[in-house]
């Protein structure tokens, strides 16, 4: 009988002290078959009205914990909306999977699709139970496709899963149904995904292709190749936005293709989203925008007043934009810690930095990891390395559930556990 593995505590206030805490620990500890225990879930958030009694399970957060329990045959307690302490003890591995077809839906049209997606998706790529290909995963879920506070699909499906297959062959097929929005009248949308899960005893491998590159630093050493633009706005003001963003776009990325990838009208003067993403071979950068129009804008109702909104919008987004690819990293500020958790999963080194490398040491350490002086290993008792606090707690929450993972130079690089799943037995 397999000796049961001790409780995993974890405090829902440290370092960024919201959701993302929440889904990487619940998806860590379903890949890993270890129980956990949260409390003061989203501490940090604020109640309703500012106040400190915030936080607490989402909607989304318990779609998407529902689905691991139901496949892991965990004990759960806690699981409801605006709960603040949360155990989750699976039992069953990935490679128990035995559906390949599933369908997942919200409670809550606003409740977001692509963080449920989040959640859920580590599992389902370690659920391969065969040595051999297995048959295709299918996922649809229901929900928010734009949803404040989340990342976009456009943005999973230009910025996040390119870099998945990129950097570690990880392919997703994905197709938007239909858009639901967190802003404005309730709109439920509706998303599909396709992909083949790891055999069993393979590893999540780095390919680098030119992701783990350090650049010289400054927007000068990276010579983008194009900036692509998904904007969804009202009809009335998608002429001012498109000639608010080629005008920004052309003085701050001069003589860089601008392609608008995707224009719709979003059918409401409260919803406002824009994506820029900045492509350099393999690597993507970018920055995007979910808002709504001012009522006082809204009450003039003249294109004037559109104009100067797209503006004022446009010259924000651009310029975020700009700093991103200046900062000299291979990643943007979201999307690397959205790889913390592919990383610590991953077999041997990898690397995303966000920022320029001056001194050329992390090359030099890339390229030898021998565990020696010029590798300094991080303390990981706190959220800890470069790039922002969600990028920081990412790190510390895989440290904390997965004490094989190492990382060094302030969280550049990640030594991973690499992570397989045994073949099960058919007899």
């Amino acid at each position: 009988m397999e000796k049961q593995r001790p409780v995993i505590e974890l405090d829902g206030r440290t370092g960024e002290g919201g959701g993302q805490l929440v889904r990487i620990a619940c998806a860590l500890a379903a890949v890993a078959t270890v129980p956990i225990r949260i409390t003061h879930v989203r501490g940090n958030r604020e109640g309703p009205r500012g106040g400190a009694k915030g936080g607490g399970l989402k909607s989304q957060h318990v779609t998407a914990i529902e689905y691991l329990a139901t496949v892991t045959n965990a004990e759960v307690d806690g699981l409801s909306v605006g709960s603040h302490t949360l155990d989750f003890r699976p039992r069953l591995k990935p490679s128990s999977l035995k559906s390949r077809t599933i369908k997942i839906e919200a409670d809550s049209p606003a409740a977001s699709t692509l963080l449920i997606f989040q959640a859920i998706f580590p599992f389902l790529l370690f659920s391969g139970s065969s040595d051999k290909v297995d048959e295709p995963m299918t996922l649809e879920l229901s929900g928010g496709t734009n949803v404040s506070f989340s990342l976009s699909y456009e943005y999973l499906d230009q910025v996040l899963l390119p870099t998945l297959e990129n950097a570690f062959g990880i392919v997703v097929q994905r197709k938007l149904i239909s858009r639901g929005w967190s802003l404005g009248k309730a709109s439920r949308g509706k998303c599909s995904f396709q992909f083949n899960p790891l055999r069993a005893g393979e590893t999540l491998t780095f390919k680098d292709n030119g992701l783990g590159e350090i650049y010289g630093g400054g927007p000068g050493d990276v010579d983008l190749e194009a900036i692509d633009v998904s904007m969804i706005v009202p009809f009335a003001m998608q002429e001012s936005m498109m000639q608010a963003l080629v005008t920004d776009l052309e003085e701050m990325f001069p003589d860089v293709e601008v392609n608008f990838k995707v224009t719709e009208d979003s059918g409401q003067d409260s919803r406002i989203y824009v994506l820029l993403v900045g492509r350099s071979g393999e690597l993507r950068w970018g920055r995007d925008m979910l808002t709504s129009t001012p009522k006082k804008t809204k009450a003039k109702g003249s294109a004037m007043s559109s104009e100067s909104l797209s503006q004022s919008l446009s010259r924000k987004l651009c310029k975020e934009l700009f700093d991103e690819v200046s900062a000299g990293g291979v990643v943007d500020e979201f999307l690397q810690d959205q790889l913390a958790i592919f990383q610590a999963l991953a077999e041997g080194k990898t690397s995303f930095p966000r920022t320029h490398d001056e001194n050329g040491e992390l090359e030099q350490a890339m390229n030898k990891l021998s565990l020696d002086e010029k590798l300094r290993k991080d303390k990981t008792i706190i959220p800890f390395g470069e790039g922002s606090l969600h990028a920081k707690t990412a790190r510390w929450v895989t440290a904390e559930l997965l004490p094989e993972v190492k990382w060094y130079n302030k969280g550049r690089i990640c030594h991973g556990v690499g992570m397989q799943m045994e073949k099960v037995s058919t007899r």
